[in-house]
């Protein structure tokens, strides 16, 4: 990296030019070069806060920093917002909050860099494809925390980021945290008949029941992208992911205008998984396309059949990464249901910067002993996973 550099902070991503954006973190799943991850696409990112969906008025203001050289050049970005909450992160700091405020400070505002309504891993230090990356995480690492000194907050947060970029964060104070996500792990299977064949017997013939059981009542499932996202099937899916965000969370997160945005955006990077019952759909998943990897986000029903979600959340999730020989599936947040359906466990990361010293001081001490936590309970969880022992250490070697 060049020795003259600025950090510049913008509050809208229509600021950022998309081509320039697309040269750190990808263009599309065509793009040789890079690995890539929709969710740090410029069309996801821009599409979340054109839409309402990621503004101000819902609590997340942008604050991306820009790592310029001196002409303009873009050598290195983050994706992060001032927030006055906790909502639509999936790492939960309530607890830490409300600690604080017992003790007379004042944690919100504080500066979150993630994807909003999104816990899926991706890079959040992003650099130029061929560049040096440890300078540029070095450097975007000190500007978020002088952000956060500018803005005389209590903290900054880079939530499932991947383990590569930790060593630039620890080195500049932030405090490292695990968790735990079910993720399938696609070994080269030549079909879905050959993942079961890798599972135990008894496991196998509860899945291949349960797939049954989800399709009785004349239900089919449907495989839709590019295309295939037309208006009217995204107003059928927002109508499951209202009624079905309704009930989980109180306010869905997301509006209407964010998928008409990303249909007219990245169409050939979504799959919509469908379930359709006398001729209309009745339940479907959203899915993004990566470049290995094949992210399930959420799901909505207009009505409820036995392990109907399961089908359309999981296994038809597994059945897309095996015929399209991605190597992954990440099924989303928490869930220890996956692993009776091969998502095995894995640990997920993040880096927080904690500026108050006592507080710095009790969440590090907690985080230590939660780390511990997470990797017993991974280790326990591998064990008692859906695969027959002999393929079982091939399995989570991944």
């Amino acid at each position: 990296m060049a020795e003259s550099y600025r950090i510049r902070v913008v509050q809208r991503f229509a600021d950022i030019p998309a081509e320039h954006w697309s040269r750190l973190a990808g263009a599309s799943r065509s793009q040789p070069s890079t690995v890539y991850n929709p969710f740090v696409s410029h069309a996801f990112l821009s599409a979340l806060e054109e839409s309402g969906s990621a503004t101000a008025d819902t609590g997340w203001l942008g604050q991306h920093l820009l790592l310029e050289q001196g002409n303009g050049t873009l050598l290195g970005a983050m994706p992060a917002y001032l927030k006055n909450h906790s909502q639509g992160e999936y790492v939960f700091d309530h607890g830490w909050a409300e600690a604080f405020a017992r003790a007379g400070g004042r944690y919100y505002p504080k500066l979150q860099a993630s994807i909003p309504f999104t816990p899926a891993t991706g890079p959040r230090l992003l650099h130029r494809h061929g560049d040096d990356p440890a300078p540029v995480r070095q450097a975007l690492a000190a500007g978020i925390k002088e952000l956060t000194r500018r803005h005389d907050i209590s903290s900054a947060h880079i939530t499932f980021l991947p383990e590569d970029e930790l060593p630039a964060l620890e080195d500049a104070g932030f405090l490292h945290r695990t968790d735990q996500q079910f993720h399938f792990l696609n070994t080269g299977y030549a079909s879905h008949d050959a993942f079961l064949q890798t599972l135990a017997s008894r496991k196998r013939k509860a899945l291949k029941r349960e797939r049954r059981t989800a399709l009785e009542n004349g239900i089919a499932i449907d495989w839709l992208t590019g295309s295939d996202l037309t208006e009217s099937i995204w107003d059928q899916f927002f109508a499951f992911y209202m009624d079905t965000g309704g009930r989980k969370w109180g306010r869905p997160y997301l509006t209407r205008r964010f998928y008409s945005l990303i249909g007219q955006r990245m169409a050939d990077d979504i799959l919509l998984v469908m379930a359709k019952r006398n001729g209309r759909y009745i339940a479907g998943a959203i899915n993004f396309i990566g470049g290995e990897t094949l992210f399930g986000r959420h799901w909505g029903c207009i009505e409820d059949h036995p392990f109907l979600h399961f089908e359309v959340c999981y296994h038809q999730a597994i059945d897309f990464a095996i015929a399209n020989r991605l190597k992954r599936v990440e099924a989303g947040a928490q869930g220890e249901h996956k692993l009776a359906r091969g998502y095995m466990p894995i640990t997920t990361h993040s880096a927080h910067y904690i500026a108050h010293p006592g507080l710095r001081r009790a969440v590090a001490d907690y985080l230590d002993r939660e780390r511990r936590d997470v990797a017993e309970t991974g280790e326990w969880l591998s064990e008692h996973g859906p695969f027959r022992k002999v393929d079982n250490n091939s399995s989570n070697n991944q």
